[in-house]
């Protein structure tokens, strides 16, 4: 009997099954579908659909039809329509050939064979596959059998499976059970690739795949399974993992992480030793010829979701090679073949469709990729042609707002931040008024990465949540209370509303906010410090205001500023401590308070030890803040956090260059997560000064040697005089120097001549490190000539005394 296409067969899914089809591959799907989100943090597709009138289109939302006010824009006719898939007619699995693949089953699922004997059985069960690879492939049943064959066979076999089957193989891959049959075999090459001898004919076979693919690449590339395939055939080509996030569906918290500067740029990997050994020339020609072939239902591709995600795929792995990436981008934007010829490209004529394009939901997320892959000039061109003069329109759409995110996250200049600030400068309450936080929180981030533009964000931010005439006190709880304050209608009366949750986007945005220096954010400080103790303590408990907290006390404001939030959880300690993420915030508010301030909150967390042993992170907390050793040597534990306050100081006024120096002293005692190199650097001394500190609760304060033994008869002596922590915290920085500069010497000595043989490293750093060696060098020695003269005349009066 024979069936048309690849969904002739039904489906026989047995009740008491466990496996669970719907994978990775109809995930993407979900992420166009889901249901309502908050306000402004997702780009699900309004009810919209498209007529013709003639030549020229006419939209119309949610079954009404456009008015004299609506534009006329391009068609999107498969928007919400699969691509139809060429026909194929196969037959069914006949019985005899059912039994033996059950059978088979039966026996390489088992635990009694072994490897050698299950690899002969799998290569002659393929060899009897051999012609019938569609119709297994695309049945249920047998094409989990498949699934383990393709698994325990070695590389002949597997290729030999993979180029009987070549010119099926898009119909397998867009098949639901065959798709999963596809994928094996993909990650089964994968597994080869270290066999020097196996490489060519992995790319003989891959060459085959690839070929059969090009010919009709629309109709896998529109597909639910066939997209997830054709990507994972990419990144095989590419040589990259096959499951990676960075190639594959970017989840939003890593894309805005990175634009808030939160961690660096997914495809900064795409030259790191993750990469394996792939076939880029067959990358570039199974992308080229893809698109080469589709031009005409370009219209199609710019606007279906599947292929949207493969373009994505494709674009990301081409990092680097400017050429394919800029003929790839002009094909996308929708320009003339002679266009790409010539050079030069965007035709003004095409701007506003392009426009139109970017408030539908897949070439949104296709645009933001392209504006983060495109070379320079062509980034540029965009920029002047296409989005200026359109900013705020396309910030206002539910999803060109995420199109404006990209272009500023990845702007390039001072110029190019200017220009936009030019149109996006003044309208930072309408967009946080229509749910645009986004767009607010990657200007902020943009103007600190290109140091320009700080304060100006800053203050255009107070001003569209408090109006001059207003105390700056609300301006904090407005933006941690983002959405509930601007759905208030009367806003002058908007009241702080207890037991709701905080705003993730207005959260983002203060975090980005304190990582600005203190004069620009003057109004911030005042709004935080000046809150009342209870809100204080409800922002500590909730996850996102405890970030908040966290980037205030991890900022450069003056400790003064620190301590007086700090002073507003007192009493509190031990129930913040209690909640996982107060717990951090119990940890971060130790860190920037004095002694005395220090003693007050492990007094609290000592009261409550007992419970806190009981959560998660409470164990942790306790011995980081050493509260064990409070409890039994409280005299040793002052003088211990009074000597870690003089060891830090002491040293950042030795190695705080000029440019951290502006950070003032308190940037050494807070603990930074996402700093710039200078803040690594000191934060990397302050974790050796407190291992130095305690690596014992003897007064020793590093590896006993003669230089830096110290008795437990002097340190007693030493602890009842106010010099004695200066004098311990002096020694602590010695021990951390010495040790410091012999790793340094070690390090240049063991390089010599080869530094230019180590991977990574430039010349800036080689010199950055003999530098700092000369550093560490000349102040170690100048300190221990101090030790060697002894104590000054007034310092061994004061002992004497």
């Amino acid at each position: 009997m024979l069936s048309i296409g690849s969904k002739g067969l039904p489906l026989r899914k047995p009740k008491n099954c466990n496996l669970v089809e719907d994978s990775l591959m109809g995930e993407e799907d979900k992420i166009y579908k889901l249901g309502k989100r908050k306000r402004g943090m997702s780009r699900k597709a309004t009810k919209e659909r498209v007529s013709f009138d003639g030549d020229r289109p006419s939209k119309h939302v949610s079954g009404r039809a456009a008015n004299e006010t609506t534009k006329p824009r391009k068609s999107f006719k498969h928007q919400n329509t699969s691509v139809p898939q060429t026909s194929l007619i196969r037959k069914q699995v006949d019985p005899e050939t059912a039994k033996y693949f059950s059978e088979i089953a039966n026996i390489v699922e088992g635990n009694g064979v072994e490897l050698e004997e299950r690899s002969v059985i799998c290569g002659n069960a393929l060899e009897e596959a051999r012609g019938k690879e569609l119709e297994l492939a695309t049945d249920y049943f047998i094409s989990h059998t498949l699934q383990t064959l393709l698994e325990g066979c070695d590389v002949d076999q597997l290729c030999g499976f993979l180029r009987s089957c070549a010119k099926e193989f898009p119909y397998i891959a867009m098949d639901r059970s065959g798709s999963h049959v596809a994928e094996t075999a993909l990650k089964s090459l994968v597994s080869h690739l270290q066999d020097q001898e196996a490489l060519s004919v992995i790319e003989e076979t891959l060459t085959k795949i690839c070929q059969a693919i090009v010919v009709n690449p629309v109709d896998v590339m529109c597909n639910c399974y066939g997209s997830h395939v054709l990507r994972s055939l990419l990144c095989l080509c590419k040589g990259v993992p096959l499951n990676s996030p960075e190639f594959h569906v970017a989840k939003s918290s890593m894309v805005l992480a990175e634009r808030l500067n939160l961690r660096a740029s997914r495809l900064d990997g795409n030259d790191s030793p993750h990469i394996e050994l792939g076939f880029p020339d067959l990358l570039k020609f199974l992308v080229m010829e893809m698109l080469k072939c589709a031009r005409k239902d370009i219209l199609t591709l710019q606007v279906d979701q599947y292929s949207s995600l493969v373009l994505q795929t494709a674009l990301k792995l081409l990092v680097g090679h400017d050429q394919e990436l800029l003929h790839i981008i002009l094909i996308l934007l929708g320009c003339n073949e002679e266009n790409i010829v010539g050079g030069d490209v965007i035709k003004i004529t095409s701007v506003r469709d392009i426009v139109y394009l970017m408030k539908e939901t897949a070439y949104s997320h296709l645009m933001e990729v392209i504006l983060e892959v495109a070379p320079e000039t062509l980034y540029n061109e965009l920029f002047t042609k296409v989005f200026r003069n359109s900013l705020f329109e396309l910030s206002s759409d539910h999803c060109g707002n995420f199109v404006v995110q990209a272009l500023v996250s990845h702007a390039r200049s001072k110029s190019q931040m200017e220009l936009i600030w030019e149109e996006l400068g003044s309208k930072f309450k309408d967009l946080l008024g229509m749910g645009r936080s986004g767009v607010i929180a990657s200007l902020i981030a943009a103007s600190q990465r290109l140091h320009t533009l700080e304060h100006k964000c800053c203050q255009a931010l107070a001003a569209a949540v408090c109006s001059a005439n207003e105390s700056p006190r609300s301006i904090v709880p407005r933006i941690l209370f983002l959405e509930s304050y601007f759905c208030c209608e009367d806003k002058s009366n908007w009241n702080w509303e207890n037991g709701v949750k905080m705003h993730v986007m207005g959260s983002l945005i203060l975090q980005a906010v304190f990582r600005n220096p203190s004069e620009f954010i003057q109004p911030y400080i005042n709004s935080i410090t000046s809150m009342e103790a209870e809100h204080i303590l409800e922002v500590a408990i909730d996850a996102r205001g405890a970030r908040v907290i966290e980037a205030f006390l991890s900022s450069n404001i003056s400790g003064k500023h620190k301590r007086k939030l700090v002073m507003k959880l007192r009493g509190h300690f031990g129930e913040l401590s209690m909640h996982a993420s107060g717990s951090f915030t119990v940890e971060k508010c130790f860190t920037v308070s004095n002694v005395s301030l220090r003693e007050v909150i492990a007094s609290e967390l000592l009261a409550v030890r007992t419970e806190i042993y009981k959560t998660k992170q409470g164990p942790h907390l306790l011995r980081r803040l050493d509260v064990d050793g409070f409890s039994t040597r409280p005299d040793q534990w002052r003088l211990k956090q009074a000597s870690k306050q003089s060891a830090y100081k002491e040293f950042y006024a030795a190695f705080g260059s000029n440019e951290t120096k502006t950070f003032k002293n308190d940037s050494f005692l807070a603990d930074t997560s996402n700093c710039t190199s200078d803040q690594k650097t000191l934060k990397m001394m302050r974790k050796e000064i407190d291992e130095c500190l305690a690596s014992s609760s003897a007064p020793s304060l590093g590896p006993r040697n003669a230089t830096h033994e110290v008795s437990v008869t002097k340190f007693s002596g030493l602890k009842h005089h106010p010099e004695g922590s200066e004098k311990f915290a002096k020694l602590a920085v010695d021990d951390v120097l010495k040790r410091k500069s012999k790793k340094l010497k070690k390090e240049n000595n063991i390089g010599g001549n080869e530094n230019t043989a180590i991977a990574g490293k430039t010349t800036e750093n080689v010199v950055d490190n003999q530098k700092s060696s000369q550093s560490f060098n000349k102040i170690a020695k100048k300190r221990h000539r101090k030790q060697k003269q002894g104590p000054s005349k007034p310092f061994k009066k004061k002992l004497k005394g």
